[in-house]
């Protein structure tokens, strides 16, 4: 069961009870207006996320292998999502959870996560395998040239 929903508004009405108690409706205007303003701190982020996402492709992350050394469990779609700086690829179906989204890199890699109520709970990094024709090179091709002597 999410907490959340319930802790944080009976703790915002504990707060305005005290400060109504101990200061009046002096208190009540000072708690209101710091509550306002975290509101306000919030929107701001989440406007300033949104814009950035906007204008990225859908699912496109510069790199796959670093946004799956930066990624954590427990995280919101929100911190991924300012992480990226792009929108994931919905894979799962409209309101249906767990949420799958996909962010891909330039090189075809990508990483798959797995949202269990705006909590990251696992992701998945996927690489291209190698063409054959690049398998079956000689092993000498690969290497790079000596280099000629120094001039005295």
């Amino acid at each position: 069961m999410n907490f959340r929903k319930f802790v944080v508004p009976v703790g915002l009405a504990i707060l305005f009870y005290a400060a109504h108690r101990s200061y009046g409706w002096m208190g009540v205007a000072a708690v209101g207006g710091g509550t306002l303003m975290t509101l306000l701190l919030h929107f701001t982020r989440l406007m300033t996320i949104m814009r950035r996402a906007s204008q990225r492709p859908i699912g496109y992350v510069g790199s796959a292998i670093m946004l799956n050394i930066k990624l954590k469990p427990k995280v919101t779609l929100m911190h991924v999502i300012a992480m990226t700086r792009s929108l994931g690829l919905r894979m799962s179906e409209e309101g249906q959870d767990p949420e799958i989204f996909r962010w891909t890199d330039g090189t075809d890699s990508h990483v798959t996560c797995e949202f269990v109520g705006g909590r990251l709970m696992k992701w998945t990094l996927q690489r291209p395998q190698p063409a054959a024709s690049e398998a079956a090179q000689e092993p000498g091709a690969a290497e790079p040239a000596a280099l000629p002597p120094a001039n005295p």
